[in-house]
């Protein structure tokens, strides 16, 4: 018999609006798999590599907003889960993990498939729960339920986040052939109504005199997803006020014809005069966190008077080391609070101006006429993305690539990247995540080591057929000879690139995916357009380039990038 408190994890999750729901087998988490899959509530998948699973979920939540649930057996599943979850916990997704467990006398001794699950993901986590294993006297029923509308509401009260309950069971695991499962439709659920988080009258006031102080003003974006009314607001805020505002590709902010979105280029000058003309007195900054380390390295030299972060709750980061007052509120309510509270001074947004069209004026040159290699073609596959689409990044260089070329308003695509901790790991699976819960084309840009790491995010029965995959082949980790440090070592090739001759068409077949390779730029330029059709299916379009010559034509892009004069 299945216990019924078991059977109702399911039902408070249907009533709390939870959608999505990733499987992984096993035996001792029976009674759960089984209590969401005879639900008929849920979109349940299956997916046998714990590490892909956690960040397939991971993408459904991106895409929805709502927490996708997890489910894996005992003993090392759940640790497999653990970099998702750390994904999820800096990015701020919702998930609520549900990992089985052997009853808490059998910890410890011995017996198979047996870790110490409680707290298991550490300071990753928002909260860490441990549902009941004895049910003899009915308070424990009420704790059950209890906890579950608890764990969803920790999931999405802002920052959102991971949450994990560890459910002990005993045997039996399976329900007898003829029993029907009984959801409690009277479940007890526990609704909790979202803070408003807006500015009252006297704080809003406060900040119009206060801001009145500087005339040089900077917003920065950092990543966040794309959100109508905070781009009207901010529209709003900088047409009024003459602030400057700026952002990389993964804040979404793109949308915004006068957004900033070359300072990569901006910041890699190495003319000081121009670039003090772009300091400003007063920052505001509100998202989180930020790609383009020129970046952060000239708002560290080049501080600010006063630096004002926007954030409804949660931890604060100094990332400039210049913060001085934490606004607690949501940015639409800040930038619409303060729309023509003051005005900038009107060469601050030129010079901002002047390098912004610059930059854009070398990087589209320098793309048209650059030599075969990676920085152009992305420039390529970027002007062709289709509009209203999704475009996830991989990390190491192509999110950095990505960021250098960015996208122009029309093309309303929405960018999504893991630079909650910035790993290689889960970049293929998010995307499928995202391509299951979203109707449009989602598009994944990764290198070769990000994507032959997580082949496993496309070994499951759920292939979506909106899935494009990028794959930029330099055989290396090519991002080690585009920096500093390792290029210089003798270790560079054995120990940094790590080379390898693989390519992607095997495991296209595998997957029963279509399969392009393309080695030139004119080949490029034909592949592209069938490969993003609607009726193309899911397929992968493999560019080849020399990890060298890539890195050749980089160190070119830079040396003449620092010569730049803004106009």
């Amino acid at each position: 018999m299945t216990l019924a408190p078991v059977v109702n994890i399911a039902e408070i999750c249907a009533q709390k609006g939870v959608e999505n729901v990733v499987l992984s087998p096993g035996s001792r988490c029976a009674p759960i798999t089984i209590a969401f899959a005879r639900h008929g509530g849920f979109q349940v998948k299956t997916v046998s590599d714990e590490r892909a699973a956690a960040f397939i979920a991971l993408g459904m939540a991106l895409t929805t907003g709502k927490p996708t649930v997890l489910v894996c057996t005992s003993g090392t599943a759940a640790l497999n889960y653990a970099p998702a979850v750390a994904e999820a916990f800096f990015q701020r997704v919702p998930l609520l993990i549900l990992s089985a467990d052997r009853p808490p006398e059998w910890i410890d001794q011995l017996d198979g498939q047996t870790i110490r699950q409680q707290n298991v993901f550490g300071q990753h986590i928002k909260q860490s729960y441990t549902f009941p294993a004895d049910f003899s006297h009915p308070d424990a029923s009420w704790h059950s339920e209890r906890m579950v509308s608890e764990a969803l509401n920790e999931a999405i009260n802002f920052p959102a986040g991971p949450v994990h309950i560890n459910v002990p069971l005993r045997e039996p695991f399976y329900p007898a052939p003829t029993e029907e499962l009984k959801y409690n439709t009277q479940v007890k659920v526990i609704a909790e109504e979202a803070q408003a988080y807006e500015l009252s009258a006297a704080q809003s006031l406060r900040l119009q005199e206060e801001i009145l102080k500087y005339r040089k003003v900077l917003v920065l974006a950092g990543q966040d997803q794309e959100q109508e009314a905070l781009l009207k607001s901010l529209h709003t805020f900088t047409e009024s006020t003459g602030a400057v505002v700026v952002g990389d590709i993964i804040s979404n902010i793109h949308q915004l014809p006068q957004a900033i979105r070359h300072q990569d280029i901006i910041f890699g000058n190495n003319d000081q005069e121009q670039l003090a003309k772009l300091q400003p007195d007063l920052l505001i900054s509100f998202g989180k966190s930020i790609i383009s380390k020129s970046l952060k390295v000239y708002l560290r030299k080049y501080k600010p008077k006063a630096h004002w972060h926007v954030q409804p709750a949660g931890q604060v980061a100094d990332t400039f080391q210049s913060l001085t007052k934490i606004v607690r509120c949501l940015p639409q309510s800040f930038f619409t609070a303060l729309a023509g509270s003051t005005r900038a001074d009107e060469k601050f947004a030129a010079a901002w101006a002047a390098a912004n069209r610059s930059a854009g004026n070398y990087l589209q040159k320098y793309t048209q006429g650059a030599p075969y290699s990676e920085l152009p073609v992305v420039a390529r596959v970027l002007q062709q993305l289709p509009p209203n689409s999704n475009l996830h990044l991989a990390n190491s260089m192509s999110v950095r690539y990505a960021n250098i070329v960015g996208l122009q308003a029309a093309q309303q695509v929405q960018v999504y990247a893991n630079r909650g901790t910035s790993g290689i790991d889960g970049s293929t699976s998010t995307a499928v995540g995202c391509a299951l819960s979203s109707p449009g084309i989602t598009t994944l840009l990764t290198g070769d080591l990000a994507f032959f790491y997580d082949r496993n995010g496309l070994w499951h029965n759920y292939l979506p057929s909106n899935l494009r995959i990028v794959l930029l082949n330099n055989h290396a980790g090519g991002i080690f000879r585009l920096i500093d440090g390792p290029r210089q070592q003798p270790e560079l090739e054995p120990y940094f690139e790590t080379r390898q001759e693989l390519n992607a068409e095997n495991t296209a077949r595998d997957f029963n995916m279509g399969y392009t390779s393309v080695h030139s730029l004119e080949e490029l330029e034909k592949a592209l357009p069938a490969f993003f059709s609607p009726e193309a299916g899911a397929g992968i379009l493999e560019i080849f380039t020399a990890s060298n010559a890539n890195a050749t034509a980089f160190d070119a892009y830079r040396t003449e990038g620092r010569k730049l004069r803004f106009r």
